[in-house]
């Protein structure tokens, strides 16, 4: 293990009832499962322990398969931190522990920013959590409210996240214009580190307006009063897989790969 990266673990939480692509983890890629190749990405990391937390006996046989610690959780659950709370409290992980929210649909997730966000977190004990983001280069990205948004503050914690177009370029003609006179817009990569403490303090926070509206979880930590250690990718980190057009061109970046 790198002596620059700290102990930490990753959890996995893993669910079928994706609305746009139901059955999500078990769907195929290059010949594996879409669960097999997040848990692989995990493995290639500095972490101490991987955990992937379902409700689905069908999704926890699947992972048995390829020898992946699995722990059953609450199928109430109505976000991957709360899942995850549910697996630290169980496992008694003391509350400084590191863990990261390695999100399911993660399939190209780099190792080295599996690392970073822990390290992130680490080196600000201030910050109830860490993220990571990409700068956005097109006009199209910005529009797009499946690309979620993130404003920093100078001293580099989240503001704001947003699956509209924030902030708003009004003095501009067109997004293209904006980008292209030096208006920058930051996508949010989904994948956090919490301290124990901090993340079951966080899970027993009801959701709030802002995380309704937007179903962004990380706002209730913001709308709380909790900080959010951002830094931009060591790597650009692909989109996910949400939808069945995705899995597609995920698909299509592996084979090429392969090739």
């Amino acid at each position: 293990m790198n002596a620059a990266v700290p102990d930490y673990y990753i959890v996995i939480p893993a669910r079928m009832a994706a609305q746009r692509l139901p059955g999500k983890p078990l769907a195929k890629l290059a010949g594996l499962s879409l669960l097999q190749h997040v848990y692989q990405r995990a493995m290639a990391s500095s972490a101490k322990h991987v955990v992937i937390a379902t409700d689905d006996e069908a999704i926890a046989q699947h992972a048995r398969s390829f020898a992946a610690k699995v722990m059953m959780t609450s199928a109430a659950h109505q976000s991957g931190s709360d899942r995850i709370a549910e697996v630290v409290t169980a496992l008694q992980w003391p509350d400084q522990t590191i863990v990261v929210n390695l999100q399911g649909d993660e399939p190209l997730m780099p190792a080295a920013c599996l690392d970073q966000v822990a390290c992130l977190l680490e080196t600000d004990p201030s910050a109830a959590m860490a993220s990571l983001y990409w700068p956005i280069s097109s006009a199209a990205e910005v529009q797009d409210p499946n690309v979620v948004k993130v404003v920093l503050a100078q001293a580099g914690n989240a503001l704001y996240f947003s699956r509209s177009v924030l902030p708003y370029p009004r003095d501009w003609s067109s997004l293209d214009v904006a980008l292209s006179q030096g208006m920058r817009w930051n996508r949010h990569v989904g994948l956090y580190a919490y301290r124990v403490g901090a993340l079951k303090r966080f899970s027993q926070l009801s959701p709030t307006a802002l995380e309704q509206a937007e179903k962004l979880e990380q706002l209730r930590m913001l709308e709380s009063g909790g900080r959010i250690a951002m830094a931009e990718a060591c790597t650009y980190i692909p989109p996910g897989v949400d939808t069945p057009e995705d899995l597609q061109r995920v698909e299509g970046v592996m084979i090429n790969k392969i090739n």
